[in-house]
């Protein structure tokens, strides 16, 4: 018995919003996806050159940088939203200066 066109739709809906669920908790766990394991650069001019290069879980679309915040200890938060779909999220950098001993 064939299901519903209106149950097929419910189910495909289902389905994308956990792997947009999924994609997300990935992101997070990478390096950038939480304070908690943000990306050492060696200074803040890098910081957008790096964005630029990232690609967004959702879409493998490119980011627009929305905001830099300072957050105390060499740590910035970079708000970010792609250009493609749209998803905005906050990537975390930790600024490490890297001087001779």
């Amino acid at each position: 018995m064939a299901k519903r066109e209106r149950t097929e739709r419910r189910i495909e809906e289902r389905a994308a919003k956990k792997l947009v669920r999924d994609r997300e908790k990935l992101a997070a766990l990478v390096p950038g996806g939480s304070q908690e394991h943000p990306i050492e650069v060696s200074s803040a001019a890098v910081i957008e050159v790096r964005i630029g290069s990232m690609p967004c879980p959702q879409c493998e679309g490119e980011y627009r940088v929305i905001d830099h915040r300072f957050e105390g200890a060499g740590h910035r938060a970079v708000d970010v939203a792609c250009r493609l779909c749209g998803t905005k999220r906050t990537l975390w950098f930790r600024i490490v200066v890297d001087e001779p001993n």
